[in-house]
């Protein structure tokens, strides 16, 4: 397979003098790959939070070796506890945002609750990353204020959103484990993954001054299928035998959503790689559905 023959992050990243940019899920695989491709294009400060402190020191010192001009600063962050995303986004005290890449995620675990009680896909991926956004909106609004100013929301997906339940979102039960789902945690898992793409349309309907997308990285080789169940892993090789992606490659989706010209970039549109227009099912194109998404959010975390 031919991958990205018209993307390549070595020479279609534009210089990021002045940027500063937040990845969520920064320590290992594709949110390392991004972090290290993103540092060769010389941006101020990049920020990244992860769960694991001696992963991100590597990503550190990595960075400090091939890109020394790049400040990086590491937020220990657990994006399935609201506590730990307001703790970070304390933490951070920033004068401007240019990019924020919601990237870290979980895949396919079973049924399980988050520390606030939330399925915990749904609380990871969207409810955690939604609680940052929250938090973040000022200064990046306030950014996008300034001359030349060019702010982005870069939601990472999956096509596996499509294995969401025939309702979308069960908003009655997300407050369960949600075994009913079936599948062993996938349908979980494509819930929350159409809340990405969801969130990414409210998001740049409500804040049409921020470019706000989401973006379906491929099939990647790293640690989240690797952890899988011996059956689960062979379901996602067989059914993308040839397919299957280094981190690096994985990365260039969200990478050219990040830093490709605005001009070329469709507000509150899903991309799959790389930059090409994504296949949406109905559901993921409910204004109704994500209005509702938005609104069952907001009710949640008035609340932390």
């Amino acid at each position: 397979m031919k991958f990205c023959e018209n993307f390549d992050p070595e020479k279609d990243i534009p210089s990021l003098s002045g940027k500063i940019i937040l990845i969520t899920g920064g320590t290992a695989g594709v949110g390392k790959a991004t972090i290290l491709a993103l540092a060769k294009h010389g941006p101020d400060h990049i920020y990244f939070t992860g769960r694991n402190a001696r992963s991100a020191e590597e990503v550190v010192n990595e960075v400090a070796t091939a890109s020394p001009r790049v400040k990086t600063t590491f937020v220990q962050c657990d994006l399935s506890s609201l506590a730990s995303v307001n703790e970070a986004a304390k933490q951070l005290r920033l004068q401007r945002l240019d990019v924020l890449i919601a990237n870290a995620g979980i895949k396919a675990e079973t049924p399980a609750l988050s520390k606030n009680g939330y399925e915990v896909h749904f609380a990871t991926h969207h409810l955690g990353h939604a609680l940052f956004i929250k938090h973040l909106l000022p200064i990046m609004l306030q950014t996008a204020q300034q001359p030349g100013a060019d702010v982005r929301i870069v939601l990472v997906t999956s096509l596996g959103y499509r294995l969401h339940p025939n309702e979308g979102i069960v908003f009655n039960d997300l407050k369960t484990p949600q075994e009913g789902l079936g599948f062993n945690g996938w349908r979980a898992y494509g819930q929350s993954k159409l809340a990405n793409v969801l969130y990414a349309v409210e998001v740049s309907r409500r804040y049409p001054e921020i470019t706000s997308v989401s973006v379906h990285p491929g099939v990647v080789g790293t640690d989240m299928v690797a952890n899988l169940s011996f059956v689960q892993r062979a379901i996602i090789y067989v059914t993308n035998l040839g397919r299957i992606l280094t981190p690096e490659e994985g990365a260039y989706n969200q990478l050219w959503a990040a830093t490709h010209k605005k001009e070329d970039i469709v507000n509150g549109e899903f991309y799959e790689p790389v930059g090409k227009p994504g296949r949406r099912d109905k559901l993921s194109k409910d204004q109704n559905v994500a209005k509702k998404l938005w609104e069952w959010t907001e009710a949640q975390l008035a609340a932390v």
